[in-house]
């Protein structure tokens, strides 16, 4: 088997687990006809491979009151200080994610904020004091239409 090749009962496990990540691993084993002893070793192999990477709850920010989402793209000074940027940028609590991209810009972050005067205080006050920026472009968005997992196939 290949490193991260998975088969039909690791596909049915993840498909599972993208609907509800809480599900027991009794119930799960239950609901696929499988051992929950396959079920463990099973969910073991797909964490020690990375495929599983952690569980966690996703916050619906709304409902804690921020109103504003926006994606910023930051221009660094020399792309040598790229990791010394993304530290400091990983400083911003606002700031739920950090990606390297290419073109003009080397990075793009997520930032969620109250109102929108709360995103111009965190682009203007926090992330251009950071002396290797030396530019931004910030698109706010709307709303999510939709976010998924990569596509699980069969083979």
């Amino acid at each position: 088997m290949k490193q991260n090749q998975l088969d039909p009962i690791d596909l049915r496990i993840l498909n599972e687990l993208t609907e509800d990540a809480r599900i027991p691993y009794v119930q799960l084993a239950k609901k696929l006809k499988i051992s929950n002893t396959l079920v463990h070793q099973r969910m073991k192999k797909l964490f020690d491979k990375g495929i599983l990477d952690k569980a966690k709850y996703l916050i619906n920010p709304w409902k804690l009151g921020y109103q504003t989402s926006a994606y910023t793209q930051v221009m660094l000074t020399d792309s040598k200080m790229m990791k010394k940027v993304e530290d400091k940028l990983s400083k911003i609590n606002e700031i739920v994610e950090c990606v390297n991209i290419s073109g003009r810009y080397a990075l793009l972050v997520k930032i969620y904020a109250k109102n929108n005067r709360h995103l111009r205080d965190i682009i203007y006050e926090k992330i251009h004091t950071i002396p290797e920026i030396e530019g931004t472009n910030t698109t706010i968005a709307f709303e999510t239409s939709f976010s998924r997992n990569v596509p699980l196939e069969f083979e």
